[in-house]
């Protein structure tokens, strides 16, 4: 996707943690939260800046409309992966301790978006290997315009 043709509404840092598995294959998350269990397969990141709760009007304005495109990039230790996924109606980007990407269209308050083109599994391994020694990242989210 031309990255020119889209706006930047948010970025969320994160750092990786020796547990971070990412073989989830229908959510990808990122935490406020400093621990992080063997079981949390599907989360990249702890001790996140801030959750849904904390994105910018401009971020949760755009997911919340239904059928908004976002571009999501995932950047790490110089490597970047990139999704998309889709805003909806029904997301109230309320939690302040969870961001959570989905490829189902299941909300809750630790949804951000919706309908996701990948999963945690998706990540290159190299990637996961990074986060799992700790590694800090970077979230970025952009609107997609709907002639792109």
């Amino acid at each position: 996707m031309d990255i020119r043709k889209t706006e930047l509404l948010d970025s969320v840092a994160f750092r990786g943690h020796p547990n971070v598995l990412a073989t989830n294959r229908s959510t990808l998350e990122v935490t406020t939260e400093g621990f992080l269990t063997r079981r949390g397969d599907c989360i990249i990141g702890t001790s996140a800046d801030r959750g849904c709760a904390g994105l910018s009007p401009g971020a949760r304005e755009w997911l919340s409309t239904e059928g908004s495109r976002a571009l999501l990039r995932v950047r790490v230790a110089g490597e970047a992966f990139e999704l998309t996924a889709f805003g909806s109606g029904t997301l109230t980007h309320a939690s302040p301790v969870s961001m959570v990407v989905r490829k189902s269209s299941y909300a809750c308050p630790r949804t951000l978006a919706v309908r996701s083109s990948s999963a945690a599994c998706d990540l290159p391994r190299g990637m996961v290997e990074k986060l799992s020694g700790g590694c800090e990242g970077l979230i970025e989210i952009y609107a997609v315009p709907a002639n792109v």
